[in-house]
């Protein structure tokens, strides 16, 4: 190494005088003699200043004091035969740095402990060099070496452990992939890793807390150019990971939410909890989606309806993933626990169900929609109020003559009376199929996008 080679250059001009030879082996034979007591400050010093450390057990940090005392006698050889450190010399780095990995030992903490390490073991060799000029000019001559001995360990240190890092992390998304499949496939774990998986996410199989699955799929912006079949993976990989950190169930489930990326969908089981509101859940990932859009990801999400155990989440995937259609082109939330029987039905409604509807009454809701819905809005309020024509006319902040009138012009254009509950439903009907198409145009859009607002109850977003 170059930098070797300058080190020894170094070394011989303040080592070329016997005194200060002398004083250099003297300043390492006392270091080598007081290791033990060297090693303990060190360790002592970490745990004060680094909080981590503090936390630790006593097994923890006598592992820790090991690998101190190794350090300090691989710096003393390499100081005693004047050379530059070499791999085989910290080669027992790589098993400590694992360990710290695996123990949850923050990077930042792990190297921070070196420097530490560094600090005590300098502040000894001055502490040790007195006041004569050969001892100063011999602590000075271990300066560089033991600079180039703390940045080679501690950077075969940090390469170790982020190797370990992206290990385990692989280990554990295969663990995470298994266990959903396996879930999916209508099974429950009962041992090995994914026991522990489905435990860490709430999902152990004795659970009985109320489930959903949320399906989500990534959508090009239309002013995007696709550049690839792999151009979504980044963004699919980002949607999973905002969909892991939510925690449903908060302290009553604990964990993260099982989130995994499945080909071209994203996957997601968020356990409840005992007394969690599903419609919490679906107004948190309505905002998920939206702040995702403003980094440019176009989610189309389903959500399930609330099952009760492990044993129903093939059921709930498969309405999760059904109810995407739904959706328009450029995406959504479609929440299954906000919608009613009545609308699920009339969203999955196929062109002869709108046949069915009266000409006239199409024709009126065509006509009505151009110019604001405001007999749409009518027909709503009414039956919302349980035909009460004051109590609608209140909500739509009109006169009850207003109200009045407008159910006339109703029974006039398509022969249907509001108070007549046969006559309502089928208009209530005929409204519902309308609502259910995609909006085709920008204005109809807006249009859809406030009626759904007024209802109050629809999952299914119309804009993004």
């Amino acid at each position: 190494m170059s930098s070797g080679s300058g080190g020894r250059a170094g070394a011989e001009t303040f080592t070329g005088t016997e005194p200060v030879r002398a004083q250099r082996a003297r300043i390492l034979s006392e270091l080598l003699s007081d290791l033990d007591r060297l090693a303990g400050t060190a360790v002592a010093t970490m745990r004060a200043e680094i909080p981590a450390y503090a936390a630790r057990t006593e097994e923890f940090l006598a592992d820790v004091r090991d690998q101190v005392v190794r350090h300090y006698r691989g710096k003393l050889a390499v100081l005693f035969e004047d050379r530059t450190v070499r791999p085989e010399d910290i080669a027992y780095v790589r098993q400590a740095a694992m360990r710290r990995a695996r123990a949850g030992v923050a990077l930042a903490d792990y190297i921070n402990a070196f420097r530490v390490g560094q600090q005590v073991f300098w502040e000894s060799v001055l502490a040790r060099a007195g006041h004569t000029y050969a001892g100063r000019e011999a602590a000075l001559s271990l300066a560089a070496p033991l600079m180039r001995y703390c940045d080679f360990a501690s950077t075969h240190a940090a390469n170790a452990y982020l190797e370990f890092q992206q290990y385990a992390a692989a280990e554990a998304v295969r663990e995470t992939r298994d266990l959903l499949e396996t879930l999916l496939a209508g099974a429950t774990p009962t041992r090995g890793p994914q026991l522990a998986a489905a435990q860490a996410h709430g999902l152990g199989p004795d659970v009985r807390t109320p489930l959903l699955v949320v399906v989500a799929v990534v959508l090009d912006p239309p002013s995007v150019v696709p550049r690839g079949p792999d151009r979504g993976a980044d963004a699919r990989h980002a949607a999973c990971a905002a969909l892991a950190r939510m925690n449903a169930g908060g302290a009553r489930t604990g964990g993260r939410t099982l989130s995994v990326v499945r080909q071209s969908e994203i996957v997601a089981i968020p356990a409840l909890g005992q007394g969690g509101d599903p419609e919490e859940l679906c107004d948190r990932l309505q905002a998920l989606r939206e702040s995702l859009l403003a980094e440019g990801i176009v989610l189309a999400m389903g959500i399930s309806t609330v099952v009760a155990g492990i044993a129903h989440l093939p059921q709930a995937y498969q309405e999760a993933r059904a109810v995407i259609d739904f959706l328009p082109e450029d995406g959504g939330v479609a929440a299954l626990p906000r919608i009613t029987p009545f609308q699920y039905l009339a969203l999955g409604a196929d062109d002869t169900a709108r046949n069915l509807v009266d000409p006239r009454i199409t024709s009126l809701l065509d006509e009505d929609r151009a110019r604001g819905g405001v007999l749409t809005a009518t027909i709503r309020a009414f039956a919302a109020a349980d035909l009460n024509l004051r109590t609608a006319a209140e909500r739509l902040q009109i006169h009850p003559n207003t109200a009045q009138y407008r159910l006339r012009r109703i029974q006039e254009r398509t022969g249907r009376s509001l108070r007549r509950i046969d006559d309502l439903v089928e208009l209530l009907v005929a409204i519902a199929l309308q609502d259910s198409l995609p909006p085709t145009n920008p204005e109809r859009k807006r249009l859809a996008t406030t009626t759904d607002e007024d209802r109050g109850t629809s999952g299914v977003r119309s804009s993004p």
